[in-house]
């Protein structure tokens, strides 16, 4: 990789490699693809279709306006909507106008949604109008906000009470052209993370850093550097356009990678609000989608059921015979229902790739079917990510050590006014700079590797670590559970033991000795259940990523519902 870079005339700051004199910057990217392909079909929902030209006239008009409204260079803009046509414009309308995203996660209340405001310095919103009662009680509140852009969606709350402006008003008042002068490779690609646990904070990436990790500025198969800021349009327009439909909300970092994907290489995404798992289906048949993105079990789970179901109109199958790739990343997706897909989409590519806010993309697999394996994804690391034990040396291959993911190289600048916190997570070991986020893993003897799950939810159990992850997977394998998170909770002998909160199927109510006869096929018989929490539904955040939080305060506030023994750490091995 090195080599390549010095090639194509890349200069080198430590383990980054960047173009000089080149702003490599999203906006710039984007346009690149809409010069190229001017009468593609880039949005669409169930109603409309949005064309690159028309995508550029809407998101220049919305970052004029912003520009005529005080957003200034540097400036935070917040964009709290769900998966919408606007939502995509508004994202591109802030880096055209260089200010700074702020995802909004679109399920807070409205001491979360101060919090957001307040910490991300906030000066702009734009805003579903389902959401103007929360507005109308922060607003007043926070009064660096003096501009708020309300995207209609067929309710009718009242908003004059926050001064919003219609999203048409707004774009009818800006210019609809590309006048927003050069930009900078410096400018800032912020993403707000709650991760598993604690307050949300502010990933701060820099244009081309971001880029090279999460928007296919380095091929994510081969390694390999593209060769100039052009190279994704124009491979783009030479092709038929791909069409994504990426699935979790556009909070989450993974899909907002797959937007920009789509919108680099001139392609067509599609929009859909809200999830249901025929409505996935329906979509897919629908717009002739070829190329999905989940987020693991959350998703998976209701979507395999609804495929199993077939069309509940007509009683027949759905037409999937357009969809080619099934991608999923950043929670855990699991064996047994990897299986069951494969057995459902023959012939398909099914993807599973590990990353975070703070390292952007660190792998890919490709599942094959009867490819058993517990703990988490289990994939080929990239050249710039490494598992690292406690004294900051490189976990071997086969040795049986557990470590935490490293990545270097472009990693992000830190989070948005938290010192304490960025020097917690980048850390420079042996003179290398490494955004380590607190993800375990161990290294196979091929040379793969297997995640195990945050560090910040583990479980020690007299002394022995159990991942949560790896549990969960292993637990899903019995028919009768449809979700679960795995927790530690007191023991009198080794501090804690393995807890299970279950979503059961129906009215399913297995024991604690059916789990753990299931799960003991997959892991050894220490890191099996011992009490068992049943709930109607897992809280997870929209994204589909697990409140561990949650699940621990419900098995502190109320009895369990099965137990068995406590852990017999002598068996571990069994």
């Amino acid at each position: 990789m090195c080599e390549l870079a010095l090639e194509l005339g890349l200069a080198r700051n430590g383990n980054t490699f960047y173009f000089e004199d080149v702003a490599l910057n999203i906006a710039d990217f984007v346009e690149h693809s809409i010069d190229l392909n001017p009468d593609r079909i880039a949005l669409l929902d169930k109603d409309r279709e949005v064309t690159y030209a028309q995508f550029e006239e809407r998101a220049n008009r919305l970052a004029s306006y912003l520009r005529d409204s005080g957003v200034k260079p540097g400036d935070k803009v917040g964009i709290y909507c769900r998966n919408t046509i606007e939502a995509i414009e508004a994202m591109v309308a802030v880096f055209k106008a260089r200010a700074v995203m702020v995802n909004v996660n679109y399920r807070y209340v409205e001491n979360e949604l101060q919090y957001i405001f307040e910490n991300s310095d906030m000066s702009a919103l734009v805003v579903e109008r389902r959401y103007s009662d929360k507005v109308a009680g922060v607003v007043p509140n926070t009064p660096l906000v003096h501009t708020v852009v309300v995207v209609e969606d067929g309710t009718d709350l009242d908003y004059s009470a926050f001064d919003g402006t219609s999203y048409e008003d707004a774009l009818s008042k800006g210019s609809p052209e590309r006048n927003f002068g050069e930009r900078s490779a410096d400018d800032l690609f912020m993403l707000y993370t709650g991760g598993t646990t604690g307050k949300p904070k502010g990933v701060m990436w820099r244009h081309e850093d971001w880029w090279r990790v999460l928007g296919g500025g380095t091929n994510f198969v081969t390694g390999e550097l593209v060769e100039d800021e052009w190279a994704l349009a124009k491979l783009g327009a030479e092709n038929p356009a791909m069409v994504r439909f990426p699935i979790p909300p556009m909070i989450h970092g993974g899909a907002q990678a797959a937007v920009f994907h789509s919108l680099f290489g001139g392609g067509t995404l599609v929009m859909h609000p809200e999830f249901d798992g025929h409505e996935v289906w329906q979509v897919i048949d629908r717009h002739k989608v070829n190329l999905i993105f989940i987020t693991g079990d959350a998703m998976a789970r209701p979507m395999l059921d609804a495929l199993v179901e077939g069309n509940p109109k007509t009683g027949e199958p759905y037409d999937l015979s357009t969809l080619y790739v099934m991608a999923s990343s950043a929670a855990l997706f699991s064996p047994a229902l990897k299986e069951q897909f494969l057995e459902l989409l023959p012939n398909r590519m099914i993807t599973d790739s590990i990353g975070s806010s703070e390292t952007g993309f660190g792998g890919l697999s490709t599942v094959a079917k009867g490819f058993a394996h517990t703990g988490g994804p289990r994939v080929k690391i990239d050249a710039s990510t490494v598992v690292l034990d406690d004294e900051g040396n490189q976990v071997e291959p086969g040795s049986g050590k557990v470590g935490m993911l490293a990545r270097s190289g472009n990693i992000p600048l830190g989070y948005y006014k938290d010192e304490a916190k960025t020097a917690e997570t980048f850390k420079v070991i042996g003179g290398v700079r490494y955004a380590i986020p607190g993800d375990y893993a161990t290294v196979e003897e091929d040379g793969t590797v297997t995640m195990l799950g945050r560090g910040s939810v583990s479980i020690n159990s007299g002394g022995e670590k159990i991942y949560p992850e790896e549990v969960e997977g292993a637990i899903k394998a019995h028919p009768d559970v449809f979700d679960v998170l795995v927790v530690g909770v007191p023991d009198e002998r080794f501090g804690q033991s393995v807890a299970a909160v279950i979503a059961p199927r129906g009215s399913a109510r297995p024991s604690v000795e059916d789990i753990a006869e299931a799960a003991r096929k997959e892991i050894a018989s220490y890191k099996v259940p011992r009490s068992i929490w049943f709930v109607d539904e897992i809280k997870r955040s929209p994204a589909g990523k697990p409140d561990y939080r949650w699940a621990q305060e419900l098995t502190q506030n109320r009895a369990a519902d099965s137990a068995g023994k406590s852990a017999a750490i002598e068996t571990k091995g069994a």
